[in-house]
């Protein structure tokens, strides 16, 4: 494990690492605690009871988040013809067909955050599952990345449209914004992910769903947050028991 600096050490003192606080209450810990000169990314931790070794617990979808990532989201569409004319009128940065797909697999190409597809080029965009894969790019009808509404699929990516799932270990791990945001707009995505989380949780998910929160920002301390203290999710809970 790599040694941690003396910066980060303060940063600990100052958090009750017992304590589960609430949303608003970490939400500016994270901003006074923020340790690096770049502007850095503020991330959410949760850890769900989901078995994901069970199909039907297995948690996966694309949230829009109310005041975005701070960030240039890069978008490459595979399509052709009006389709590809249609990805550059609503502003991707690469669009093509064999020709993109053989940039991927020959060159290695992946400088974008977003791969879109139509469903006539999958055969060829599925020989770059090996690429894209591991990388939580390659298209995927599931989460609305393989469409036929690709000026839509567009214009939903540049604007925050981020996916969420469940690791190995039945955690989503998600970034909901930058330590520059505004508190209010940090919670706005907090609360908006929550929500979502709540929304799709799966029929077959059995005992405590929500089991722990931890946020932080890219170079600081975990600070745990409460699950109950945000509203949404405590009168789910509250049906649910």
């Amino acid at each position: 494990m790599a040694k941690r600096g003396k910066s980060y050490a303060d940063a600990r003192t100052k958090i009750d690492r017992e304590r589960e606080y609430a949303p608003n209450e970490a939400v500016r810990l994270v901003k006074e605690l923020k340790r690096a000169k770049f502007d850095e990314s503020v991330e959410i931790h949760v850890r769900t009871g989901l078995n994901v070794r069970h199909a039907d617990e297995q948690l996966r979808g694309t949230i829009a988040l109310p005041f975005g990532l701070g960030k240039n989201v890069t978008v490459a569409v595979f399509a052709k013809g009006d389709k590809a004319r249609e990805a550059e009128e609503a502003g991707a940065d690469f669009v093509g067909a064999e020709d993109l797909a053989e940039r991927v697999q020959n060159e290695g190409f992946t400088d974008f955050d977003i791969a879109i597809a139509t469903p006539d080029m999958m055969p060829v965009v599925g020989r770059l599952g090996r690429i894209l894969g591991p990388q939580g790019k390659m298209p995927n009808p599931k989460i609305g990345t393989v469409t036929m509404d690709v000026g839509k699929a567009v214009e939903e990516s540049k604007a925050g449209k981020v996916e969420y799932r469940t690791d190995r270990t039945a955690i989503v791990h998600m970034t909901i914004g930058k330590t520059s945001f505004d508190e209010d707009k940090l919670l706005g995505n907090y609360q908006a992910v929550l929500e979502e989380l709540i929304r799709a949780k799966p029929s077959a998910a059995k005992g405590k769903y929500i089991r722990t929160i931890v946020m932080t920002s890219t170079q600081g301390p975990g600070i745990k947050v409460d699950p109950s203290r945000t509203r949404d999710l405590a009168e789910a809970e509250g049906a649910a028991a």
